[in-house]
């Protein structure tokens, strides 16, 4: 039956669709067809230069520079002085910028930004001690007006780290002088760090101690020039960080002594350190662990002081054995079982072995008042050591000519 119309419902529209050619279907091109506004405004050749049209540049206007809009040729990033200095020196740009055409002046990052690529930088040498890395990466940030921070940012870090992180901080600084930091730059970072010595403070109770040292330890390794102490004490009289580091250098062997501020190695003072060997390796004769003791060395992290731990283990293994000395079952054949197992285990080096060993044959005139059979024991070590295969006799004579 035919639909039922509604009544008052307008009429319905007869539609009908315009046939398309089927010769002309799939070869339509879209490029004749308009894109809105009758193509009013649309770039034909897209490097005709429309988008960069020459703005004239008005000298009354308020934010018109001369200094800075004189120039067509380069541009500033920064307010500074420096920048402008560099642009009216003729030094060379910072970066180029293609697309202007022109040369960039100024510090190529924000203050924030430069401090957290900095902070970065340094943790990420605290783990792999590549200082060259350090460098490269402030070059190519290219923000010479910030390199002061540099020198705050890594100190700050160094504090609120270990004693290890402050000696590679201080090797850090004399790495980056005089390039990347320059004379004035490394002064001024230390400015800006003894400014800011009361925040520091709060956090780091012992920051003014601590920061003496780095103010020490800087003159030591020629980064800071020795006036900048007596210049900084005239203008802040009474400054306690200063006057630390006035100290510090006024003691006999100052050179020496702050070579090693932070301790051997890790850092610790070598008392403590020396403390702590003699209680591994008395430890070690009474449970004889070898992995126990192996474990104990590596958290030492003083790579480079374990000559002295082969001393020190020798000499307890002596003293322990005394005059009764049987050759088995001894603490010398104990010992020389763990110097063989931190040798074969890349704990320790056996130029360390033989510089310790050249080391304690040097005191044998002393060790013989309480040990007198102490060169016979010493001749019997090395003759273990050798079988062992953990001390060579070109080793052995290269330590002891350097003892």
């Amino acid at each position: 039956p035919p639909p039922r119309k509604r009544e008052g419902a307008p009429p319905r529209r007869n539609i009908t669709r315009k046939k398309t050619d089927p010769a002309a279907v799939g070869r339509y091109d879209s490029r004749n067809k308009k894109r809105g506004g009758a193509g009013k405004g649309k770039w034909l050749d897209p490097m005709d230069g429309s988008d960069h049209a020459a703005i004239s540049l008005d000298e009354n206007d308020p934010l018109y520079v001369a200094e800075e809009d004189a120039d067509p040729t380069s541009y500033i990033l920064s307010s500074s002085e420096a920048a402008a200095e560099s642009r009216r020196s003729g030094a060379s740009p910072d970066a180029y910028d293609a697309g202007d055409d022109k040369a960039v002046y100024g510090p190529m990052l924000t203050l924030s930004e430069f401090k957290i690529r900095v902070s970065d930088a340094v943790r990420e040498y605290f783990d792999s001690s590549d200082a060259d890395e350090v460098v490269r990466c402030i070059d190519e940030m290219r923000c010479r007006e910030y390199h002061p921070e540099v020198v705050k940012r890594a100190i700050s870090l160094g504090l609120d780290a270990g004693p290890r992180e402050r000696e590679l901080t201080s090797r850090l600084l004399a790495c980056l002088h005089p390039n990347p930091l320059a004379d004035g730059e490394m002064e001024m970072g230390f400015e800006v760090l003894l400014d800011s010595i009361d925040d520091l403070v709060i956090d780091i109770p012992d920051a003014k101690a601590m920061v003496g040292s780095f103010l020490a330890r800087a003159v030591v390794d020629e980064v800071l020039a020795p006036a900048f102490l007596s210049n900084r004490n005239n203008t802040h009289p009474g400054d306690c960080v200063v006057e630390k580091a006035v100290s510090l250098l006024s003691r006999e062997h100052c050179t020496a002594r702050l070579e090693k501020v932070w301790g051997p190695g890790d850092g610790r003072p070598v008392s403590e350190l020396k403390e702590i060997m003699d209680q591994l390796l008395k430890e070690y004769l009474l449970s004889r662990e070898l992995d126990e003791a192996a474990s104990c060395v590596r958290e030492l992290k003083a790579s480079h002081f374990h000559h002295e731990l082969v001393k020190r283990g020798v000499k307890i293994a002596m003293e322990e054995d005394g005059r009764d000395h049987a050759s088995e079952g001894s603490s010398l054949d104990a010992m020389a079982a763990l110097f063989q197992f931190l040798v074969n285990n890349s704990i320790v080096s056996e130029y360390q072995v033989a510089k310790g060993t050249g080391r304690l044959r040097k005191m044998l005139p002393d060790l013989k008042l309480d040990v007198p059979a102490a060169p016979v024991m010493l001749d019997e070590f090395e003759g273990m050591a050798k079988e062992g295969g953990f001390l060579h006799v070109a080793a052995e004579a290269g330590g002891g000519e350097r003892a």
